[in-house]
């Protein structure tokens, strides 16, 4: 009973209780509509199948031995380094599992290197500039002649990174490191009548990785906001 009725007083199950009794007492289409939309992107079962048919298309094929890999930075300073970026050097790193040399590309790139150092010594690191943003690592990484045989992301970038490695006709396969959002949320019997905060996480991810791919086609012919990032001390 208890986890029946606690998720209905959760703020975002009120707000749909609410929008439920809005659509009873004034009888809009508008708010029906309203309702339905925020009934459809915060279920957990649909949800779910998004997740899952996400994850299929992105799925990882096992390294093979001898292989090499190139870790995708993940934001940060020249001081701090983000959770992403920890996950997925440690995803890294179990991947390769023993000796191997590790390819990483960055904007800062000491942080990224003493983190990797400091939770295995069995690795070789080279890492470069690759500059602020993915568009411009994948430029860099062109003009540099790189070709590696897998490339390192996040779960939620893969998609994206996928598109660049085709634009850029890189041999490279794609490994995506886990995070929380394409795990499945738990859906009982509640699910059905109920919404999950986590879920519009999940879309506003996925709008923004195909938004961000979008506007990349749509302007990659005249700026050059993508251009390979000059190479130095970083």
């Amino acid at each position: 009973m208890k986890d029946l009725l606690e998720p209905l007083i959760y703020p975002h199950n009120l707000v749909l209780l609410g929008l439920l009794l809005a659509c009873i007492g004034y009888r809009k289409k508008g708010l029906w509509l309203l309702l339905i939309f925020y009934y459809l992107a915060g279920n957990s079962f649909i949800a779910n199948q998004v997740r899952s048919a996400y994850s299929a298309a992105i799925a990882n094929s096992a390294m093979a031995q001898g292989s090499q890999l190139l870790v995708l930075g993940c934001g940060g300073s020249a001081t701090a380094l983000p959770a992403c970026a920890k996950a997925r050097l440690s995803d890294a790193v179990t991947r390769v599992n023993g000796p191997a040399a590790l390819l990483i590309s960055t904007e800062y790139c000491q942080p990224y290197v003493d983190y990797l150092l400091g939770i295995s010594q069995q690795v070789v690191v080279d890492c470069f500039n690759g500059g602020s943003n993915t568009y411009q690592e994948f430029a860099t990484i062109k003009a540099k002649g790189l070709t590696p045989d897998y490339i390192l992301s996040s779960d939620y970038h893969a998609w994206r990174v996928q598109q660049l490695v085709r634009y850029h006709g890189l041999p490279s396969k794609v490994l995506a490191s886990s995070s929380q959002t394409f795990r499945p949320v738990n859906c009982s019997y509640n699910c059905f009548f109920t919404v999950n905060l986590s879920n519009f996480d999940l879309y506003s991810k996925l709008m923004a990785e195909f938004s961000s791919y979008a506007v990349f086609v749509l302007t990659r012919d005249w700026t050059t906001w993508y251009s390979a990032a000059e190479q130095g001390n970083s």
